[in-house]
């Protein structure tokens, strides 16, 4: 592999990461912003018979109906409540290839921010009730640590 190749993976290592902040449950969570399509308010759910906890059924979303993700079960999190902070964030991920849209449940949306991949740390193996295929990196925001989310993994 030639040096400049491995400078430009070295140097996009460490570009921060646009993301949104979203809380679940007591976790805040950083969803890249280019998987991001739109936040709106809680809609009706379609649940669906034999749908997986973290995949309970549908919305519909101006005309489209797309699957309704809820990561609280993922992450071994009490189901949350609607309050007036719930909103539904849309997003746009790619699994095997294709590019997938479904909402994502969130206590509550904070705001656009910079995370840095140059703080990352390891995912810790013991002590945490989550699977460490479920985190794409750990950071630092605001003096508290956020968790970047591997969607993919999670919706698989």
């Amino acid at each position: 592999m030639s040096d400049t190749a491995t400078l430009s993976r070295t140097a996009a290592a460490h570009q921060p990461i646009q993301a949104l902040m979203i809380a679940i449950g007591s976790e805040i969570f950083a969803i890249e912003t280019a998987m991001v399509r739109e936040i709106i308010d809680p809609v009706p759910l379609t649940r669906v018979a034999g749908a997986k906890p973290h995949l309970p059924g549908l919305i519909n979303v101006r005309g489209n109906i797309i699957p309704l993700a809820d990561l609280h079960e993922r992450f071994g999190m009490p189901a949350g409540h609607t309050t007036p902070d719930t909103r539904i964030v849309v997003i746009e991920v790619e699994i095997d290839e294709d590019p997938v849209t479904l909402g994502i449940i969130a206590d509550k949306v904070h705001e656009v921010s910079e995370v840095s991949r140059a703080n990352a740390q390891q995912t810790p193996r013991i002590g945490m009730n989550w699977k460490p295929e479920y985190i794409q990196l750990i950071t630092k925001w605001n003096d508290e640590f956020i968790i970047v989310p591997n969607i993919a993994a999670i919706l698989g």
